[in-house]
């Protein structure tokens, strides 16, 4: 069971006057490729400054404008457009529409669809100047708010007028984050809280060196991802990298094995599940240098000790907590891959672990690509073709769905 939050979905994504109104074509696009169902309505301001051609080129859809209002079916397009919708999504909204809808206003086709529409209701404000801090454009934010409505945005940066503050349009990215995430609430994994790790950890040498890894993190971020896409709080634990965390979990950034080792015993005192997929050094230095170590000086002898078991000291905590319900581990092996995951496995008394063939060039670390098998303590495998981290991560989240 693939879980796709976007997916045959009926979005109404609105349109007003904003020299952003470009950036919704983006907006419109990437949610037709996540199998959406994109009517846009588009206000007679809007028009002014993107075509309804535009958006019916990357939605393959038809795009609504006010003279839809007025046609023969006008008394139900509006109606028809509201009741029919999962989402409504109005990137950008200018002063003047949250105006309206605050105040129950419907003169045009797009605030009428909004007023008869009983889901949830996205706001992504973009306008210039002092516009938004305006007392009366921020009474109405308020009032909307207290409805339910969702804001993101607006972003602070330079305006069209020359001005600088907030007012940008959101960039399209978080829009799209939140959008998918309002529609994954009340998945199959609703209410459970879902601990991931990813990324490889830094133990540090001097101020300057550290001893890591190739991991780049994008498994265990598809895997948050994926599990949000379920419907779960997530929290998810990362050592550095340059990824965007997920928009909608709880995010945790760490950079040494210890910290990473009390941020998850903290995050799991209560999870439902924790999938263990970051790649944690196994040493550190006894003593990490306090100031550059000069090459003059020669090449210095570090002495190395183990970091702190993460999964045993889980694994210790579960056997009289009972948390987390269920554990997942990653084994990445360069050779005896089953082997070693399977030895893992059972010395964690873990409920599944992800065996990692890293030995490729083309899988494994810092590519988009995996080849896993999935072992049970009951000694059966499940193994995976190669496919990409998205995929692999959505392979998890159906074993996951299953002991729920």
């Amino acid at each position: 069971m693939t879980i796709k939050p976007l997916n045959q979905k009926h979005i109404i994504l609105g349109v007003t006057g904003s020299i952003a109104a470009y950036k919704a074509a983006e907006i419109a696009s990437k949610l037709t490729q996540g199998g959406a169902l994109v009517d846009v309505i588009l206000t007679a301001s809007g028009e002014k400054f993107i075509t309804p051609l535009t958006f019916q080129s990357v939605t393959g859809r038809r795009t609504f404008t006010d003279s839809d209002l007025w046609g023969r079916e006008g008394h139900i397009t509006h109606i028809a457009l509201g009741h029919y919708s999962d989402l409504i999504v109005i990137a950008p909204v200018s002063a003047n529409t949250m105006a309206k809808l605050a105040n129950g206003i419907g003169d045009n086709l797009l605030s009428i669809a909004a007023l008869a529409a009983h889901c949830p209701l996205i706001l992504a404000p973009a306008m210039d100047g002092g516009m938004f801090s305006h007392p009366a454009t921020q009474a109405n934010v308020e009032t909307l708010r207290q409805r339910g409505v969702l804001f993101i945005g607006p972003a602070s940066g330079h305006l069209a007028s020359g001005l600088t503050g907030p007012g940008r349009l959101s960039d399209p990215q978080e829009i799209l984050g939140l959008i998918r995430f309002t529609l994954s609430r009340g998945g199959p994994l609703a209410g459970k809280k879902v601990v991931v790790t990813a990324g490889g950890t830094q133990e540090a040498i001097d101020p300057v060196r550290v001893i890591s890894n190739r991991s780049s993190g994008k498994q265990g971020y598809a895997i948050a991802q994926a599990a949000l896409d379920a419907g779960a709080d997530v929290v998810l634990i990362a050592g550095r990298n340059a990824l965007a965390p997920p928009f909608g979990c709880q995010y945790l950034p760490v950079q040494s094995a210890q910290e990473m080792a009390e941020a998850v015993l903290s995050a799991t005192t209560h999870a439902d599940v924790l999938i263990m997929s970051a790649a944690v050094a196994d040493f550190r230095p006894i003593k990490a240098a306090s100031e550059k170590i000069k090459k003059e000086q020669g090449a210095p002898i570090i002495a190395l000790e183990p970091t702190p078991d993460i999964l045993s000291q889980v694994t210790q905590r579960r056997g009289s907590s009972g948390y987390p319900l269920r554990v997942v581990g990653f084994a990445a092996e360069t050779q005896n891959l089953i082997e070693n995951a399977s030895r893992k496995m059972q010395n964690k008394a873990l409920d599944m672990i992800v065996a990692n063939d890293i030995s490729s060039t083309t899988t494994g670390f810092d590519v988009e690509l995996n080849k896993v098998s999935f072992l049970y303590p009951n000694g059966s495998i499940d193994s995976i073709p190669t496919m990409s981290k998205i995929d692999v991560a959505e392979n998890i989240l159906e074993k996951v769905i299953a002991w729920f």
